[in-house]
């Protein structure tokens, strides 16, 4: 197949910086999609009609004209962060040819001297400055794509926040262009200079000697949570998800998910990890939007009601815990139920009524059970002694391929 579409990625530079490939493209291109900025940086000699991409973005216009010689105008490269994602998910390949142009992040590591495979890069671009916060640790390097001339400012005020405020922070407008500038100050010192909205911050974390080390392995300080007494404590909830084993790509249901915990450090195990919160306590509700911002999860999806009734219609999980609820009749039956083959089941138990539960359905189902005794060393006069927190029961159990 010929491909009638032509992904352009386009710099600041315009079509001077164009190779060949692209610049013929566009020159026998009867429609051209682009932002107006890009458009803008087209020459008069390209004579093909151009159409800024509607709003709400949509791609049925250009799709309608499946076959003719058209071209889409990205900035950089298409494939990061850009609109060649969303094209390869409505069209074949063989249908279309993507010519990159370098990424901000690529001009961006050249500037800043950084080697490109060692920084974590990571877009706002419509999305919250919240998602950082599970990027932070000291001596990390980031470039941030910007989503406009404030969100530079609202990086240096997330960073000092979470105690990074002596970062160094490093804005790079108009990359590439005759325009461009760089503008660097520590996120202590940041005074809101006017940024362009094109732009881009190179982050140097550095933390303050009492900030808060937040490992992305399981088990963080239940102190990492607001909470009001409903939390899977710290070493029963990293027990918990070394049984739930998180995989890339993998989404997790959270049922009677309390404060939160456990589909957050989900979140936190890889970037593609995603979890559902399924809480009916307004007050808990709260609390589970605080901490996915605070833990750089804001993409956490909260289901405000109560097991069974508000798991109908959700998308099906690969793994489900379920930290509340046990007893309330269907919840066991309807996660199992909903959960894909192969997938991990996970209950805790602290009462008598709900380890019977457990017992009575690992009857049917299989499984393992396990009892978790913890203790902890505590004052007592002049001594100390153990201190027994109430043991948990928990279930784990691998749904058949054949269930």
């Amino acid at each position: 197949m010929t491909p009638w579409l032509t992904v352009v990625g386009i710099g600041e530079d315009g079509f001077k910086g164009l190779g060949k490939n692209a610049r013929r493209a566009l020159l026998s291109a009867s429609r051209i999609f682009g932002s107006p900025r890009q458009l803008e940086l087209l020459p008069l000699c390209i004579v093909g009609e151009r159409r800024q991409w509607p709003s709400p973005f949509s791609l049925d216009s250009l799709l309608a004209l499946r076959g003719e010689p058209v071209c889409v105008l990205a900035s950089g490269d298409p494939m990061f962060f850009g609109v060649g994602a969303s094209l390869t998910r409505q069209l074949s390949t063989d249908e279309m040819l993507i010519l990159p142009a370098p990424s901000s992040c690529s001009l961006a590591a050249a500037r800043m001297g950084w080697a490109l495979q060692d920084v974590v890069t990571l877009s706002v671009v419509a999305r919250p400055v919240a998602a950082l916060n599970a990027h932070l640790f000291n001596g990390t390097r980031l470039l941030v794509l910007s989503n406009d001339g404030q969100s530079p400012g609202a990086i240096a005020a997330l960073l000092r926040e979470r105690g990074f405020g002596p970062s160094r922070l490093s804005v790079l407008e108009h990359l590439g262009g005759d325009a461009e500038r760089r503008i660097n100050a520590v996120a202590n010192d940041w005074s809101n200079p006017v940024i362009a909205d094109l732009n881009l911050v190179a982050i140097e974390c550095f933390a303050e000697a009492d900030a808060p080390r937040l490992s992305r392995l399981a088990g963080l300080p239940d102190s990492a949570f607001k909470h009001d007494g409903q939390l899977t404590k710290r070493d029963v909830r990293a027990i918990t998800l070394a049984r739930l084993a998180p995989v890339p790509g993998e989404l997790l249901w959270d049922v009677g998910a309390g404060s939160g915990s456990i589909g957050i450090e989900w979140m936190r195990a890889h970037p593609s990890c995603r979890a559902l919160a399924v809480e009916a306590d307004a007050g808990r509700q709260l609390l589970i939007e605080h901490n996915s911002d605070a833990l750089g999860v804001p993409g956490l999806q909260l289901i405000r009601g109560s097991a069974p009734q508000a798991l109908d219609g959700l998308e099906r999980p690969d793994a489900i815990f379920i930290g509340g609820g046990v007893t309330r009749e269907g919840v066991l039956d309807t996660c199992w139920a909903a959960l894909k083959p192969g997938g991990r089941l996970v209950a805790n138990a602290v009462t008598l009524q709900s380890e019977t539960t457990l017992m009575a359905w690992r009857e049917q189902h299989g499984g393992e059970l396990t009892r978790i005794h913890i203790a902890q060393a505590q004052p007592l006069g002049d001594f100390d002694t153990w201190r027994q927190a109430l043991p948990i029961t928990l279930l784990d159990v691998v749904k058949p391929f054949d269930a």
